[in-house]
Formats: structure tokens, sequence, C-alpha cells
């Protein structure tokens, strides 16, 4: 949080900040004496953006009636920010701030900073008010969007940016850093799924679950920046940030969040202090990368967050031989500074396992993750070229081969396949390059988290889907990715409380993961805790707007909220053309529009998109004709039928002895 300005008295209870000169009518900022700091950082920040505040007893004139000023100040300003606290909501002071701005129909923003149950009084006057919940953004965040939301409220302009525009922790000793083209911190469409909600609808059914408690054994990797001269080593940068990440998530006693939530961040700038809160850590490491030729500088520094201070940082000039050596020694610099022990064993497999002598298969790999992070069509299909050359030259690089097993996976899901039978050659190719990769490396957590995952998917092999990914997590138990693959499975067993458990632990380490968040989410309405849901979708859209899953998602939680004409516009939002028919057929059934439904049902079939079909007969209730999709389905060995105990659609034919019978002939329990 900001330090108070120099000079600044603690505050009794009541509002306003207001600066001396200008016309514009000030906020008020009513709060608790206990909550004096925060009330504090917030008309520093806001005064920042030229938002002019009254707060007392700051800005009560000399001489003047303390009660009268308040009443006054209230009276005169154009809107009220409410520090929300425990404190506040037993405070008879704020209580009347409240009360009086309600009367004079003054807007409101309650600035939440526990999570304290509101009296029935605030809870009247509160009823139509807007809130920013800083727990959820994290303080940076979410002052930097209450700037934004005072001044659309007083038809000022403030910076988009949350924690660009947020003002820096101060530290003794030097200039607060920040951090130029490696990070970022949430943005505003991501603030506003974290934490900002009309009252009225949703603070009893939204509300974010408690913030993960900092440890001094934590640390995020941000992206390396490419310092090269052209500019075109990225790959590289982004390539090396990756392998420490997944070094240190080895480490037994380091939190570490994932590649996702950190390369969430790439690009903008933000303080070491608010990149630091949203991902909930101790420490941050950076640096950068100079690549010319075979020669190579990689400069990195591990910084403490509370105080500034840099614990270790070092320079290396070598050569590019070297670069697995390089990794090694400022791994083992953090886990030094940090006090945590690495394993041999670990090193080891580390060494063994992912690394290859061939450099330019190593360039290759990492050019290939980079493209899979895409997470479309083009990305796929440089991956799979890219991670193919790779195994070409370095036939035993197992961690290669596992990534090609899950980009090829990807690529013919992507590009979909016309062929009526089970042996489709991109997904058969995928299993393969899996097998391959256990078969090269017994204890790459990666192989089995593949071969899993496609045996389940493809294969409906769920048993041997199973056993991969149980060994998958017994040697990457703090892997997102693995965490995640296997809440899919046992999502998928039907072992929804399991499931969601597991989902969250994905969650808890990779924050800012679109996909773990739209999951999560569908577990949840799949386990009928639909209040739940709903910030997980909006958040996971947020991060990336044009997720297909997590729209669709949404417009099937609306229907299930009866809210047919909402799911309609989102169904019709949903870029993937297959999900956006499906959604819109069920939608527009719901909405009595039969005819529509059956007109766009036909286009459905005709794409061969037989889960879908089998969804909308089944949401129509007409079972029999679901059953017959829905066994074209399992035939064509559809990913989407392995949803089938969870899927909303088919709940009401779980009864059915057809339903069971597709159950065992996809060797799922009954």
């Amino acid at each position: 949080m900001p330090q108070k300005r120099q000079g600044a008295p603690e505050m009794a209870e009541g509002g306003g900040d207001e600066k001396a000169g200008g016309s514009m009518l000030p906020v008020f900022i009513s709060y608790a004496s206990q909550d004096a700091a925060v009330a504090n950082s917030i008309v520093e920040n806001l005064e920042q953006h030229g938002l002019r505040c009254w707060l007392a007893p700051r800005d009560v004139k000399p001489g003047a009636l303390y009660a009268d000023a308040i009443v006054a100040a209230i009276n005169e300003a154009k809107a009220l920010v409410l520090v929300l606290s425990g404190s506040a909501v037993t405070s008879s002071h704020v209580s009347r701030e409240v009360e009086r701005a309600a009367s004079k129909r003054k807007p409101m923003i309650a600035f939440r900073i526990d999570a304290a149950a509101l009296s029935r009084a605030l809870e009247y006057f509160l009823g139509e008010s807007q809130w920013i919940d800083a727990r959820a953004l994290g303080m940076p965040a979410a002052f930097a969007k209450l700037a934004e939301a005072v001044g659309q409220g007083l038809g000022q302009t403030v910076a988009a940016d949350p924690l660009a525009s947020a003002k820096p922790l101060k530290r003794t000793g030097g200039r607060a850093k920040l951090i130029v083209g490696a990070s970022v911190v949430i943005g505003v469409g991501l603030a506003v799924a974290l934490g900002i909600h009309f009252w009225s609808q949703s603070h009893k059914a939204a509300q974010p679950s408690a913030a993960v408690a900092i440890t001094d054994k934590s640390i995020a990797v941000l992206p390396f920046v490419d310092m090269s001269e052209k500019h075109d080593q990225e790959y590289f940068s982004d390539g090396l940030s990756e392998e420490l990440i997944d070094m240190l998530t080895k480490v037994p006693e380091l939190r570490v969040p994932a590649r996702t939530s950190s390369f969430y961040f790439k690009g903008k700038q933000a303080t070491i202090a608010g990149i630091a809160k949203a991902l909930g850590v101790a420490h941050i490491l950076e640096g950068s990368v100079r690549k010319s030729g075979n020669t190579l500088r990689v400069t990195a520094q591990l910084i403490r967050v509370d105080n500034g201070y840099h614990i270790w940082s070092e320079t290396y000039d070598r050569k590019l031989e070297d670069i697995f050596k390089v990794q090694d020694e400022i791994a083992s610099a953090v886990v030094t500074a940090l006090k945590v022990h690495l394993l041999p064993m670990q090193q080891a497999t580390a060494q063994a396992e992912l690394r290859t002598q061939n450099l330019e298969a190593y360039s290759l790999y990492l050019q290939g993750r980079q493209s899979f992070n895409q997470g479309d069509l083009a990305g796929y299909q440089r991956a799979v070229t890219a991670f193919r050359a790779a195994t070409a030259l370095d036939p035993g690089y197992a961690a290669a081969y596992a990534a090609l097993a899950l980009a090829q996976f990807w690529l013919t899901d992507t590009t979909g396949t016309d062929s009526d039978t089970i042996d489709v050659p991109g997904w058969d190719s995928a299993l393969a390059d899996a097998e391959k990769a256990i078969a090269l490396a017994p204890g790459l957590a990666e192989g089995y988290a593949a071969r899993g995952f496609v045996r389940a998917v493809y294969r409906f092999d769920f048993a041997g889907g199973q056993v991969d990914l149980d060994k998958a997590v017994a040697l990457s138990p703090r892997d997102a990715d693995v965490l995640h693959r296997s809440a899919v499975l046992l999502a998928i067993f039907g072992k929804l409380p399991a499931a969601i458990a597991r989902e969250e632990q994905a969650l808890a380490l990779d924050p800012l993961s679109a996909e773990i968040c739209m999951r999560l989410g569908f577990f949840l309405v799949a386990d009928q805790q639909l209040p739940r849901a709903r910030p997980l979708y909006e958040r996971a859209l947020a991060i990336a707007p044009d997720s297909v899953r997590a729209r669709y998602n949404l417009g099937e939680l609306e229907l299930l909220e009866h809210q047919p004409e909402r799911a309609l516009a989102t169904f019709r939002q949903t870029r993937a053309e297959d999900f956006s028919l499906s959604g819109q057929a069920k939608a527009e059934y719901s909405l009595g529009h039969n005819d529509v439904s059956e007109r766009i049902l036909k286009q459905l079939i005709a794409k061969k998109a037989y889960y879908f079909a089998a969804c909308v007969y089944a949401w129509r209730g007409e079972k029999d004709k679901a059953f017959q999709w829905a066994e074209r389905a399992v035939k064509t060995r559809d990913p989407g039928i392995t949803w089938l105990k969870i899927a909303i659609d088919f709940r009401s034919l779980r009864g059915d002895p057809s339903y069971k019978a597709l159950l065992r002939e996809m060797n799922l329990p009954e």
C-alpha cells in the first residue's frame, strides 16, 4: 500500500479530502479511525489523478464545529467513498455519514478491505452502490480502479491501466523499482472481473476467497527481457524464464506461480509491489538476455518486495553452450538466498530428462513452446513443426516429445476431422509421442501428463489415463498444468468434489489462467454451485476475452438461471461456430422458438458436430435422438462426449437405461 504523505495526520472517523483551489466538487471519504492509513492512501491516489477529496480532520477548518463540517462536506460532495471494513460496520459516525449521503442521493462507492458482514443499516443504504473489493484485486489495482470509477462519475478521464497508474510503494535507499517491458499487473478488464461489482447483485453470491497468505518462501519469475540488438530472441528469453519457473517449481518448500500468471504481465509497466501483490509472493526474480551468435549475457536479480531491496544479482557472460549451467546457477542462487533446499535427485532429473546437448534442438524447443502458448491454430501448427524438428535433431529429447504430443493433439482437435472412425492419424501420433517421452524419461511428469490426457480424451482409456495422471501428480505435485489435467479426469469420472478441490489447487498456483478459471466454473456448475461459477467465468473472459469455452459456459449458466435472452446474446458472441450454434439452438428453444432451434440444429448435424447435436436434443427433452447422436459421438471419439457424466444437458436423462449403456461403452463407471 502506498505510504502516507509527509505531514498527513492520523485521522478520526469521518470523511473527505479537499485540495485547495479548483472548482470541482470534492469526493467525501468516509472511514473508521482504525482504517486511517487506508483512507489516507486512497486520498493520496485520488488526488494524484486530479480528483479532489474532502478528508476529516484534515479539511475541517480551524474553529469550525466538527459535525457541522462533516454535514456541509457531504452536502457539497459529488460522491462518497466508503472504506468498508469491520471497524466501519460498527462505527456510528460512518453509519451517519452513509445515511446522510444516501438521503442526499449522493453516488457511493464502497472500497471493501475485509470480509466483515454488513449491518442491516449499511446493507440498506448501500443497496445500489458500486463496490471495489481490494482483497481480490490487491491494493494497487484497487486504488487505481477506484480512481477510474470516481473519475467516470465526475466526468473525468483517468489512467486506464490500474497498476501502471497506481502510486508505487516507497522504500528507503532508492527509487521505487519500475519494470519496463517485462511485467504488468491486471488490466482494467480483469480488474472488473476480479473486484468490482454492483453490490445489490453480487455481494452475497460472489464473495472472493480470502487472499493466499504470503510466505517468505515464495517467488514469481517474470519474463526476462530480450535485450538483443535486433530484439529477435524473445523466444529464447521467454524460454529461459519458463525453464527457471519449471526448475523452481520442483523445490518442495517454495511457492512459485505458474507460467500463465507470470507471463500475463508481459509487455506492460507496473511496480514490483503491485505484481507481487497480485501473485501473492514475497520475492520477484527478473532479468534480461542478450544473445548474439554464440555469445550470451544473462542478467538476473532477486528482489524482496516489502522493502525493495536486491537480495542477489548477477551477470553471466558465457558461450551459448553454457546456457544450462547458467540456469542451474541462477536457480541455485535463488534457493540459497531464500533458504530452501533443492534435492540432488531433482537437479539430476532436470538435467537428464528435460535437456538436450544439441543447442539447435533446444532453440527449436523454445520456439515451439512460445508458439504453443499462443493457443490458436497457427500457433499449434508452428509448435508441431518446431517440436518435430527438435526431436529429429535429438531423438532422445524427452521434453520435446512430451510437448509435441500435446501440440499434435490440439492441432488435430482444432482443425477437426471428417472421419467417422476413431483412427485419427493426428491423435494416434500424439499418443505415440507421449509414449516416446515416457520411454526416454520415466521420471518426467510432463510425459505422463500428456499420455494420460490423450489416453482419456481420445482413446477413452480412462483407467489408464488416471494411472498416468496420478503418476504425474506424484512426480510434480505443484505443477499447475499437471494438477489441472488431473482435475479434468476426476470430473470426467463424476468425482466433482475431488475435481473442484484439485482445480482450486491449480488455480492457487496459476491465478491468472483463463483455462483453469473456466474449468473450475464448469465443475461448480455441474455440482450445482451456480453462484460461485459466474465470477470465475467473468474472470476467465477478462483474462482472455476470446475464450470460446468460457463464453459458451457462461451462456449455459445463464440458461440455468432462466435468462434465455441473455444466454442467446452470449452464445451469439461465441466465436467457434459449433459452440455458438449449439448454444443458440438451446436458447431459442427455451424462448419458445422451436422452428429456429430446429434450423440451427440441422446446421450442426450437417457439420458432423455429433456431441453438440446430442446436447441440443437432450436440452429439448428428445431423449431418443439425444442418445442416437451421443452414440455417434462415442463411435467417432468426439472429445466433448467425455463430459457425459457432468454435462448439464444430460441431467434429466441420467436415469435412462440408454444413458447407463453409453457409460459402459465409454468405460466410465455408472
